[in-house]
Parts: structure tokens; sequence; C-alpha cells
């Protein structure tokens, strides 16, 4: 009879045990399963940040390339701008050049103080553009002979010449050529269209 307690009792222990070893065993697999699904979220997790992490620095590099980008195209466009106004400034001072005359008294030759006013401009321009050669020409209106007419164009011309070498401009670079008659301004008969007429101008060569 007592060994069959023994039994009965051993037999419980044993069962009771075995029922506490699998539980055990469960909650450690349990256990074991949610720190592998944790892991894999941290892992995840991680990774998405590094992910998101990379994208804003391709953003932000992107961003800096496109700011350089529009800062030199910025640049180029004011130095193109700027030198188109250089290159409209010189040609502007060109055209002024080439189009303001001197003009003169009738049968005369001496400089006016408007022409000496004017002769100061063009000295400044040509020494400011070293490399340009300029020819003068002299004009008359159309009274008195052809010859004088001719004659009276040189001295005009070389007068102009003779005031400019005095500004300090190079004889070399400045020619001289007298049409007389031949080539008005004006084709008219009255004292404005003689005045104009009666006049040196300056072409670059």
């Amino acid at each position: 009879m007592k060994n069959r307690v023994w039994i009965n009792l051993t037999m419980a222990i044993l069962v009771a045990g075995l029922f506490f070893a699998v539980s055990c065993a469960k909650k450690t697999i349990v256990s074991d399963a949610t720190a592998i699904e944790d892991q894999a979220k941290i892992e995840a997790d991680k990774n998405a940040a590094k992910a998101k992490a990379e994208a804003q620095a391709r953003a932000n590099a992107q961003a800096r390339e496109d700011a350089d980008r529009i800062a030199q195209q910025e640049l180029e466009d004011r130095i193109a701008n700027e030198k188109a106004l250089r290159q409209a400034k010189i040609m502007a001072a060109k055209k002024r050049f080439e189009n303001q005359n001197i003009h003169f008294e009738y049968d005369s030759s001496q400089l006016s103080p408007m022409a000496k006013t004017v002769l100061k401009e063009k000295a400044a321009w040509l020494k400011a553009n070293y490399s340009v050669s300029v020819t003068i020409e002299g004009h008359c209106d159309d009274r008195g002979t052809t010859e004088y007419n001719l004659s009276l164009g040189e001295r005009r011309a070389a007068a102009a010449k003779a005031y400019l070498v005095n500004l300090g401009v190079s004889a070399s670079r400045l020619n001289t050529v007298s049409y007389g008659e031949e080539q008005p301004e004006d084709f008219g008969k009255t004292e404005d269209a003689y005045r104009k007429n009666r006049r040196a101008h300056f072409a670059i060569d």
C-alpha cells in the first residue's frame, strides 16, 4: 500500500515537473521569438533611418548642385550683360567720333572754340583706342573754284590734324585728304547748307 502511494506521489511529481519544464520551454520559445521580432524591428528601423538620411543627403547635394548651377548661370549672365554694355558704349563712342564733324567759317581754316572742344574729345578717344588710325577729310561749300576749294579743304584737314598732334595724338595715326566741294553734306543753296558743308570729317581707317 505504501509503495503504491509513493509511486503515485512520484508520478505526480514527475508530471508536475514535466508540465513545468514544458511551460518554461514554451515561455523561452515565446521570449526568443519576441526578441527576434524586436531585433528585426530595430534593424528595419535602422535601415529605414539610414535610407531616409541617405535620401536627405542626396536631396541636399542636389539642392547645392542646383544652387551652384543657378549662381554660375547668373554670374555668366551678369558678365555677358556687362560685356554687352561695355561693347555698346564702345560702339556708341565710336559712332559719335565718326559722326561729329567740326565746322569752319567761310573761306577759313581757323579752328573755332567749338571745334577745339570737339577735337579734345576726339583726342581723348584716340588715346583710349591707340590702335585706331583716322583719315581727316577737309570739305568746303561750292562757292569758289574747284582748285581753290581743294586747297582750302586740305588746309582745314591739316589744321585739325595739327591740333590733335598738339594734344598728344601720334601724327602717324592721322591721314588727311581734301574733297573740296565734291562731297557736300547738304545740297541746298542756303547759308545753313553752306555752314554744314564747311567741315572736317573724321573717318576711321
